[in-house]
């Protein structure tokens, strides 16, 4: 069963984020129906890990998120701990790439990476 939610209730991503994605999406040839799976995985120095990649194979209770024309999937186990999530793109002087704005990290690496809860 696949559930559909709304990107407000469960996991925002910001404008900036978007247009990275299409962007990536262009410059790599990745199928334009192909989505951004966003997960979490144990490891990392805080516990918990974030997953980003493009897949083209919706799931067994994946939950499916829509915004601008880019579609999330997030499976069951990360939706709990995304719950509330922003995904951002950051191109300032600390570094470049996408930042996971999580209300229910308790701790996290210096890195930004990893995160426990």
């Amino acid at each position: 069963m696949v559930n559909e939610t709304s990107i407000r209730s469960e996991i925002d991503i910001t404008e900036k984020a978007v247009n990275q994605v299409k962007r990536i999406k262009e410059e790599n040839s990745i199928p334009t129906d192909y989505a951004l799976r966003v997960g979490v995985k144990g490891g990392g120095c805080s516990g918990l890990t974030y997953q980003l990649g493009f897949d083209g194979e919706l799931k067994d209770g994946d939950t499916v998120i829509e915004k601008e024309g880019i579609k999330l999937y997030i499976d069951g186990k990360s939706l709990f701990y995304l719950s509330g999530t922003i995904l951002d793109f950051s191109d300032g002087l600390n570094g470049r790439g996408f930042v996971f704005n999580n209300p229910n990290a308790a701790k996290t690496c210096g890195c930004g990476e990893s995160f426990g809860v």
